[in-house]
């Protein structure tokens, strides 16, 4: 199994925050796949189908994930994730960000012909390279028809990923001159989410990530680095998102 994380191209990097490629995965027994709350609608590829809540399939739409969930291949596969920017759902696919939140859907119910299309293509890609080729095409290709104006909720989410402190959404909020309803509405459709969730969600994997690169002592260390207010604040966020605690995630990562 070879991972990496390639770098999305310039004429996608506006709207692609991030990309992961699991190439050459032989499976003896179901691959589980734990999938986190992190802020970013995702676009996910496999070679082999996975299940998700009972539903199969090569190409799958994330909008945003708050509940813990798992994708599950019982074939040898190569995945490809696409984790675009908070923003980039609605924008791209002209569908509403709520009707995704914790609801993966087939990419292919978006648009059948272009999309099954393309799932064809990557099917019969010769190398992971040209599968990757393929959907920087189709990004962009959605990327070259987008009309409508982001730069409000794209600055707004950044500067909330940036800093998710619990005065961060009323200082966006005073930045960008609007009401707090329109903020709000302003982030179910484009986002999925209330603003007030995005932030914890935000929050959670700016610790996720320091957690995961063992940058800390101790975790009272990632609590405070983070804005929670202590330790337990922390762990109860972390076992919100996860399931589990910060501990038990650990020992897990560690008997792999």
């Amino acid at each position: 199994m070879k991972i990496s994380n390639p770098l999305p191209c310039e004429k996608i990097s506006s709207y692609v925050d991030r990309i992961l490629v699991i190439e050459e995965v032989l499976v003896t027994n179901p691959f589980t796949l734990p999938l986190y709350a992190n802020g970013a609608p995702t676009l996910l590829f496999q070679t082999a189908k996975g299940t998700i809540r009972n539903n199969s399939n090569n190409l799958t739409l994330f909008g945003q994930t708050v509940f813990p969930e798992t994708l599950t291949i019982r074939d040898n596969f190569t995945l490809i994730a696409y984790f675009f920017k908070p923003f980039a759902l609605f924008t791209l696919f002209g569908v509403s960000a709520q009707e995704l939140t914790n609801n993966p859907i087939d990419l292919n119910l978006l648009d059948a012909i272009k999309t099954t299309q393309l799932q064809e293509q990557l099917l019969n890609a010769a190398t992971t390279t040209d599968m990757l080729n393929l959907l920087d095409e189709y990004v962009f290709s959605l990327i070259t028809k987008t009309r409508a104006d982001c730069q409000l909720i794209r600055f707004a989410t950044l500067a909330i990923a940036q800093n998710a402190s619990k005065d961060a959404l009323l200082k966006v909020q005073q930045e960008l001159h609007i009401t707090e309803r329109t903020f709000q509405r302003m982030f179910e459709k484009n986002i999925g989410i209330a603003p007030s969730l995005f932030r914890r969600i935000s929050q959670f994997n700016n610790a996720f990530q320091q957690l995961n690169n063992r940058q800390f002592s101790k975790l009272s260390d990632i609590a405070f680095t983070n804005g929670y207010a202590d330790q337990s604040h922390y762990i109860r966020a972390f076992k919100e998102f996860t399931g589990i605690t910060p501990k038990e995630y650990l020992k897990f990562g560690q008997s792999e």
